[in-house]
């Protein structure tokens, strides 16, 4: 710009043009806005005309090659309601000032690739794609009610602190994508509450420095497999994926929302894919709802987060994998995970639950059915030792309970029959009371049985003869190992013969049992 070095825009610059010139070396704003809201709605008002129009050309040179700053000012480019005509080309270009347009519409797609910048503010722009991969922002990267109708890629570029997208539009762009961020890095926070998706939103393997809040967001892609594809993403506070508002209105979305304003829920037609992240705080899935079809999943394989609130007013209505997943405190409702067949979650560990008054143990024992058709012992031991740690042991050994329960299923049918015989005797160990329980009926009946009968003969008339006891026969007949001195100094015959062998008999089963209890229960606190 060998002209506007000298301190006039060049001879070619139409009036506006010179206009807009002139508020760069102020570093003011050119608002073209006429003030009337429907002739200046840049995302649905009428086309409009040379008054209000720049070429992208013109605003490349401004950007890349600008005049200086009128003496204590500092250039920067502002426009407010103005149309950019023709393609404007910034890839691989470095802009020094500082950029803010407001209210305005581009002709063709905004190219950034490879481009460096200190920082960009789009609010409420209209325009057909923006193509920025590789950008490099130092600031902040703004993209507020924005209209964008062909897509947005922002692979591999770097945000130095914020990246805003609250209330963006953005429709389906190349390959089905309608922002595609894969590797993004973003130096602190990524708020892109309330946008509305048509397209895949893809942010694989990118890195978020502060947290991803996705709060009222309505993302759609149900021809494609996945809505949200955020697999390999680090996020080094929270993700977000629940209610939102309109923070311009309600005062912001961080803090509760109030009692006047709507909100929305997270919507997302289509899968969701969280494979492999990493999550420094929380991840939150609340207030949120998933219309999925076909093969499509809420997928969160192998995920880390020390949180997890997954409380759905309504489960997905596809399937939910947990499968791989660490989380350090469970935070659920019964009603947001999906029916038998559909919940997958093969080796998913947490440490803590939230309390059996908001998740029932009986609920809860139906989710693990819901997430194993075929038996498997690890999720039930999971679960029993978050209960242990929680100080409900009682619990627990319902949970270990019935585990065996279901591992009976599996057994031949001898297995099954002793597996049964265990259950109702001692509860597979987890219920030793009953052994108590079942010894003083069997010894009531067969004290009351040889009472009422007459005293059996000496075993040996020449020796040593008890006083009979009926009580302390029927005892020494139940207990297997300890002798009282009755048993064997009687002689039964007839039918009497065949109840004491019985009692023998299941003196010893009752004491097989517990003792197998009481062993599995030392191993467990060993």
């Amino acid at each position: 710009m060998t002209e506007a070095a000298g301190g006039t825009p060049p001879q070619d610059w139409t009036p506006v043009e010179r206009r807009m010139w002139q508020a760069f070396r102020e570093g003011r704003t050119c608002d073209l806005r006429t003030g009337r809201a429907g002739e200046d709605d840049p995302l649905a008002g009428p086309v409009w005309g040379p008054d209000r129009t720049v070429r992208a050309q013109a605003v490349a040179e401004l950007l890349l090659d600008g005049p200086p700053a009128v003496p204590g000012r500092v250039t920067a480019l502002k426009l407010a309601g103005v149309r950019i005509s023709g393609r404007l080309m910034l890839a691989g270009g470095t802009v020094t000032p500082y950029v803010q347009l407001d209210d305005c519409r581009f002709d063709d797609p905004l190219m950034l690739q490879e481009c460096r910048i200190g920082s960009m503010r789009l609010v409420r722009c209209r325009m057909p794609r923006l193509d920025a991969a590789r950008l490099q922002v130092g600031g902040d990267l703004h993209l507020p009610q924005c209209l964008i109708t062909d897509g947005v890629r922002l692979a591999d570029a770097h945000i130095g602190t914020d990246l805003l997208l609250n209330q963006l539009t953005v429709r389906r762009g190349r390959a089905s994508r309608a922002f595609a961020a894969d590797g993004l890095t973003v130096g602190q926070d990524v708020d892109a509450e309330l946008i509305d998706f048509s397209g895949e939103f893809s942010l694989r393997s990118a890195r978020i420095g502060g947290r991803l809040s996705l709060r009222g967001a309505t993302l759609r892609n149900p021809g494609g497999r996945q809505a949200l594809n955020a697999a390999r993403i680090t996020v080094e506070h929270t993700l977000y994926l629940s209610g939102g508002w309109n923070a311009l209105s309600a005062g912001g979305g961080s803090a509760p929302p109030p009692e006047d304003v709507t909100v929305l829920p997270f919507t997302c037609h289509g899968g969701l894919r969280l494979d492999d992240g990493r999550f420094g705080n929380a991840v939150i899935i609340s207030r949120a709802r998933f219309v999925l079809a076909g093969e499509q999943q809420v997928s969160l394989r192998r995920i880390q987060t020390p949180e997890l609130c997954f409380t759905l007013p309504r489960a997905p209505e596809g399937g939910v994998v947990l499968s791989g997943a660490r989380v350090g405190k469970l935070n659920d409702t019964p009603s947001a995970w999906p029916s038998a067949g559909r919940l997958r979650m093969t080796g998913f560990s947490y440490d803590t639950l939230p309390p059996l008054a908001d998740f029932p143990l009986r609920e809860r024992l139906g989710w693990l059915a819901a997430a194993t058709p075929e038996f498997r012992p690890e999720p039930y031991e999971r679960l029993a030792a978050a209960l242990r740690a929680a100080g409900e042991d009682t619990e627990a050994r319902e949970v270990l309970l019935a585990r065996q329960r279901r591992r009976r299923e599996t057994l031949t049918p001898a297995g099954r029959v002793w597996g049964w015989l265990q259950d109702i005797t001692v509860g597979y160990g987890y219920r030793p009371g009953r052994a108590a329980v079942w010894m003083a009926v069997l010894w009531a009946l067969g004290a009351l049985y040889f009472a009422l009968h007459p005293t059996p003969a000496a075993a040996d008339a020449g020796g040593y003869r008890p006083h009979w006891s009926p009580a302390l026969y029927a005892l020494d007949l139940l207990l297997p190992v300890i002798d009282l001195g009755q048993d064997n100094a009687w002689r039964e015959t007839g039918v009497a013969q065949w109840v004491a062998s019985l009692l023998t008999l299941l003196g010893w089963m009752l004491a097989t049992t517990a003792a197998a209890g009481a062993s599995r229960l030392l191993r467990r606190g060993t």
